[in-house]
């Protein structure tokens, strides 16, 4: 299975992408960086976890760590697109590694709100501290000499944004590849009228844009694939060609209704909704996770 791919600049302003595939959570990582000053950033960095023994471990984000080291890179930002379900964030651990300051979209306070409520948590801070900065829709920032925007783009979760850098957008649980379709909106605060709007506005930018993805479920068996483009998406996606934004919305609803809950939302979002912090060690030294029952719909047996 390939779980490394380079994407190679294209010019003047434009980064190279070196994704990494976790096949344990089907999620994608990603070290990008200015060929011209050797800045780099992360995007949505993996922090191990096994549901079965309750471990943690380091080893997916230390991957990270070897490839910068290796190509001779310096970290500029640890970023994430919104905090995940079905991967526990290690922003937290490379900010510690490395010093880089940490971001993600400003309504990450929504989801901490209410979160916060699922897990009845009242001394849970939801002024979003846990970053080092919250972007707004617009914001812009650079990696060297790469220019880098955020876009908001809601729908899958209530904080979700994109990174346009160069000649790439970094659309996280928006689009999949396009042989696979686009992500749900059931989870609490997804909705789908939104996601289709979020979805617009990246097929907006220009045709030959390239498109990372956050997550690749392997249709069909084949390899692991997180790159596409613009025009790829709009002309060969299921869920996008021909497509209303009533089709849409009445095909994401009818699909979504048929999705089991992921199997690490509870454990995840307690850790994401924290910038990607552990469980403080209770007085025995042990860090415990918080599982609510009967929080979520979507049981098994549903």
């Amino acid at each position: 299975m390939n779980t490394f791919k380079l994407s190679e600049h294209t010019g003047t302003g434009t980064p190279d992408v070196a994704g990494f595939f976790d096949p344990r959570t089907f999620s994608i990582q990603y070290v990008v960086s200015d060929p011209a000053t050797k800045q780099c950033a992360i995007i949505d960095p993996i922090l191990d976890f096994d549901e079965k023994s309750g471990a943690t471990a380091t080893h997916c984000a230390d991957e990270l760590l070897t490839y910068i080291e290796k190509e001779g890179l310096s970290v500029v930002w640890i970023l994430d697109t919104h905090p995940h379900a079905d991967h526990f964030s290690a922003a937290h651990y490379l900010k510690e590694k490395t010093g880089a300051p940490t971001a993600i979209g400003k309504h990450v306070t929504k989801v901490q709100t209410l979160w916060k409520e699922i897990y009845h948590w009242p001394e849970m801070p939801t002024d979003g501290h846990q970053w080092d900065t919250l972007f707004s829709e617009g914001a812009t920032f650079n990696i060297g000499e790469l220019n880098a925007r955020v876009l908001y783009s809601p729908g899958h979760t209530l904080a979700s944004i994109t990174y346009v850098i160069g000649d790439t957008a970094f659309v996280h649980d928006t689009l999949f590849q396009p042989d696979f379709g686009t992500a749900r909106a059931d989870f609490p605060g997804g909705d789908a009228k939104e996601l289709w709007h979020s979805i617009q506005q990246i097929l907006s930018l220009p045709a030959n844009t390239r498109l990372f993805t956050g997550h690749d479920y392997m249709p069909d068996d084949r390899e692991p694939q997180w790159e596409s483009t613009v025009s790829e998406q709009r002309e060969h996606n299921p869920h996008l060609v021909n497509m209303s934004e009533a089709d849409y919305i009445s095909l994401r609803h009818k699909r979504d209704s048929e999705l089991p809950m992921p199997k690490l939302i509870l454990h995840a979002l307690q850790v994401n909704t924290r910038g990607g912090r552990l469980p403080e060690p209770e007085a025995n030294g042990k860090r415990y996770l918080k599982i609510p029952l009967d929080a979520l719909e979507g049981a098994a047996w549903d």
